[in-house]
């Protein structure tokens, strides 16, 4: 990034938001549109609809993104903005940024799973806000953080360094946090509990199926509407909109995935009348990896985008929902559903640090069927993380990265940690590993409010990444199709109901994503066989193959002339060993390639993104 002046070349297509707070601002973003009564307030790319006020003056609210509230329930929560009570804000359907005024005091609220992210920056006359880092990097070109970036490769949780964005002199709000500007400075301020009040899987099922539907009903604006028609979580979305209206329904179906898939849907949609399906064939060049050899073919998006490396299958999938339909809509997707409906075996640390041993037992007996291994094995794996807390775990995560690398082993095989280490923390260089390791354990000195449990911790780093990753994948959809990606599990409210279940409920081994099956049993939403399904579909077939069908071009890419390699975030030897064993078809840490490859893509895009800002008029009359 090469500043505010720097045309660039690249194709900015994302939507978001920006403020200033300290008087006149001197600059505006291009093709910024102010935001009524709420002063140097603007949006870029979102359409008229889904930007809207209520109040004027000293008291005012805005709702920028899918909010289900309506323009008089708007105006009705006037009294909470004046009150402060930011969280009432956020309970309202759908997935939207809340920007509030009251009196002096502004707040600035993102959703909770990272898909209105707020980042702020501090100036001598003030402080900037924005939906976007690589906006308010661009006011004065500010570069990469390599140690930030270090984090990212390494870690894969957003918040481990606590405020600290891919940008130097740039700000993150974390997860659960709020942006709080005043006349004296800004400051950021939790607003989501950073553990819920735990519900039974019972109790909370008719709560998790009433926001499901509010989720996708709040999506039914008008416009065509698509789903993807695939697994347990995209099926249910599916049939709530078709209660709605038709709905054109696709399921990628290559013959490499070997998954049943395909069958489920065609059962699906011999009973669900508004379903229109479409399978949708894959081909010799629809696997992972492909077309990344060209970083200008996607689009720019504000954080490396993990969608980039399967741009090729989402592509052929939106491909088939414009043929199909007589003009762009809305996508439905069931991205985070796993995660929200069913849990890791990480909780096993936290029913031994309880002391549930019966219980922990009980589970672990289940894992260890599933797994094909002994029960030894998985409490084995459980007991170190069941030891200690966050802060312990980022200083044990710190002194790992001190030592020399690890051979590479999966983390299927390695104990259960607070913060894993990825594969990729083990190509950087000894510099960079120790920069990571002395930030880590800065943050870990600094730590407030840790959570108690470690499921609560990771469910909430895996929902962030999951949201900012969906957040790119929406303007690769919008840049090349026109269509509008909505992810319901994202939205606050059903992960709030969700979540409140303990991770020992919702990912008992014994079942197969059992919150769903109490939420919809009985209902006519979703046939009985969908609910009683207990298999999954995947796409490490396609990694695979993309892997060795592209593995020269990703040995270019990430070789000596890569940008991660040129500030020590990966190192020639390592990572050429590992996409050897991917070119030979051997068992490799496809994570670790996926996240270095999009980073090193983005940070390609990031030296042509082009011009976000212009002067504003007031400056330019002057």
């Amino acid at each position: 990034m090469s500043g505010l002046e720097d045309e660039g070349v690249g194709r900015l297509t994302m939507r978001w938001c920006t403020g200033w707070e300290g008087g006149p601002a001197s600059w505006q973003p291009q093709a910024g549109r102010p935001v009524t009564a709420l002063g140097e307030t603007w949006t870029a790319g979102w359409p008229e609809s889904q930007v809207r006020t209520a109040g004027a003056g000293v008291v005012v609210l805005a709702a920028i993104g899918v909010c289900g509230a309506s323009d008089r329930q708007l105006e009705e929560a006037l009294p909470v903005v004046r009150a402060q009570r930011w969280r009432a804000l956020t309970r309202w359907p759908g997935s939207y940024l809340v920007v509030a005024r009251s009196g002096s005091t502004l707040a600035v609220i993102g959703d909770l799973s990272g898909q209105h992210p707020v980042y702020y920056r501090r100036e001598a006359a003030g402080t900037w806000w924005a939906t976007s880092a690589t906006a308010l990097a661009a006011l004065d070109g500010a570069p990469a953080d390599p140690v930030a970036l270090a984090a990212h490769l390494a870690f894969g949780q957003p918040d481990v360094l606590a405020s600290r964005s891919l940008f130097r002199t740039v700000n993150r709000v974390p997860t659960g946090h709020l942006l709080q500007i005043t006349p004296e400075g800004a400051r950021t301020d939790r607003y989501e509990p950073a553990e819920y009040e735990p519900v039974s899987l019972r109790e909370a099922a008719p709560t998790v199926r009433a926001a499901l539907a509010e989720a996708v009903a709040v999506r039914m604006d008008g416009r065509p509407v698509s789903a993807d028609l695939a697994g347990l979580d995209s099926t249910t979305l599916a049939c709530l909109a078709a209660r709605h209206r038709p709905v054109t329904a696709v399921t990628f179906a290559d013959e490499r995935l070997r998954d049943d898939d395909l069958a489920y849907a065609q059962r699906t949609v011999a009973v669900v009348p508004q379903l229109r399906h479409h399978k949708v064939p894959g081909s010799q060049e629809t696997v992972y990896y492909a077309g990344l050899n060209d970083a200008s073919a996607l689009p720019f998006t504000d954080t490396p985008n993990a969608f980039a490396v399967s741009a090729a299958v989402k592509r052929t999938v939106l491909d088939a929902v414009i043929i199909h339909q007589t003009a762009p809509g809305v996508h439905l997707t069931g991205v985070a559903g796993d995660g929200l409906l069913s849990a890791s075996s990480s909780y096993l640390a936290d029913l031994l640090r309880e002391r549930q041993r019966p219980r922990a037992w009980q589970h672990a007996q289940g894992h260890a069927r599933l797994r094909q291994t002994s029960v030894w094995s998985v409490l084995g794996r459980a007991r170190p993380a069941a030891r200690i807390g966050l802060a312990d775990g980022w200083r044990q995560a710190a002194a790992e990265l001190r030592e020399a690398p690890r051979q590479w082993v999966p983390q299927s095989r390695r104990p259960i940690a607070w913060t894993p280490l990825l594969a990729t923390a083990a190509w950087m260089s000894t510099d960079v590993r120790h920069q990571l390791a002395d930030a880590l354990t800065a943050t870990a000195d600094e730590l407030t409010e840790p959570p108690a449990r470690l499921a609560t911790w990771t469910d909430s780093q895996d929902l962030a990444r999951i949201g900012a990753d969906t957040s790119g994948w929406r303007t690769l959809a919008l840049d090349e199709h026109g269509i509008d990606i909505a992810a319901p599990y994202l939205d606050n409210e059903v992960r709030r109901a969700c979540l409140a279940v303990p991770a020992d409920q919702r990912g008992t081994p014994g079942r197969y994503k059992p919150l769903l099956a109490e939420a919809f049993a009985g209902t006519d939403v979703l046939p009985a066989f969908v609910l009683e399904r207990a298999t999954k579909g995947g796409f490490n077939a396609l990694s695979y193959a993309g892997l060795v069908q592209h593995a020269p071009a990703l040995r270019r890419l990430l070789g000596p002339s890569s940008r991660l390699g040129a500030m020590g975030l990966v190192t020639d030897g390592p990572v050429g060993a590992m996409l050897a064993r991917a070119a030979a078809g051997q068992a490799t840490a496809q994570g670790a390639l996926h996240v270095a490859v999009v980073t090193e893509v983005w940070l390609r895009q990031l030296e042509h993104a082009g011009a976000r800002w212009e002067v504003t008029g007031r400056v330019a009359a002057a």
